[in-house]
């Protein structure tokens, strides 16, 4: 089995040290350089073969997630996103940037393992916990958006905004369709995406075998024209299917959909 290039992008030299440590035990997976910025994974990466860079986010010179952004736009390598809750307002524009997934900087071996594996084989890596913390960013996202085109239009108009909450986002005209385009079916288990399940999760929840949830999803991810689950949580809130403050898990929102 051919094995895993990875790259590690870290300011901090003990960090490095660790996630090398940590992996160095996987026959499969071969460390093959460290860098302390953004630059460097850049440049590191159009000059090696690399198949998954471990990018933190706050490094000098580049920050990671403009490295991700032209890693991504180059197509040298996949992009896992190291971070820590306390910086989660850095997940939403790492998703922007084309990262395929997210990991604590405190992960376990195994979890970093196997993170590492998933992302290489063209899976998207979204711990629930995460998930959640990014689903409330970009609601939150969306309803500010909202707000700000009321009042822009309100006072275009000069009139007072009415004291009602508000009202979400127009979906763009193209995303609305590339919606129009999913089956009933594709947009239920669009929906179960966003709520964080997993392929089995899905296959118990809609009574699918698992293999015709992954025949769904490779061929919703295709028809909405987006790369892994990652970006498909976000189109499903950006075209409108769910809503600022919904919850996806909700049975309301599936039978609307």
């Amino acid at each position: 089995m051919k094995p895993i290039h990875v790259l590690l992008a870290d300011d901090q030299a003990l960090v490095r040290a660790g996630f090398a440590m940590m992996l160095s035990v996987e026959d499969e997976i071969h460390v093959v350089g460290q860098v302390a910025n953004g630059a460097e994974a850049v440049e590191f990466a159009a000059a090696n073969p690399v198949d998954v860079i471990l990018m933190d986010v706050q490094m000098p010179v580049l920050d990671g997630i403009r490295a991700t952004e032209q890693v991504v736009r180059a197509g040298t390598a996949k992009v896992i996103i190291l971070t820590t809750f306390e910086r989660e307002d850095y997940l939403f524009d790492a998703i922007r940037a084309g990262a395929s997934g997210f990991l604590l900087k405190n992960a376990d071996p195994d979890d970093l393992v196997a993170a590492v594996h998933a992302v290489a084989c063209g899976h998207a890596l979204l711990a629930p916990e995460v998930t959640i913390r990014v689903i409330e960013r970009f609601a939150r996202s969306l309803e500010s958006e909202s707000e700000a085109e009321s009042g822009s239009e309100a006072r275009a108009a000069g009139t007072a905004l009415p004291a009602t909450p508000a009202t979400p986002a127009t979906p763009a005209t193209e995303q609305q369709k590339l919606l129009d385009t999913l089956t009933s079916r594709e947009r239920e288990v669009l929906i179960q995406i966003a709520a964080g399940r997993s392929n089995a999760e899905i296959a118990r929840e809609m009574f699918l075998a698992e293999a015709t949830v992954k025949t769904h999803i490779s061929n919703l991810l295709a028809k909405i024209q987006v790369r892994d689950r990652v970006q498909a949580v976000v189109f499903a809130y950006e075209s409108g299917l769910i809503l600022p403050g919904e919850n996806p898990s909700d049975p309301a929102v599936r039978s609307s959909s």
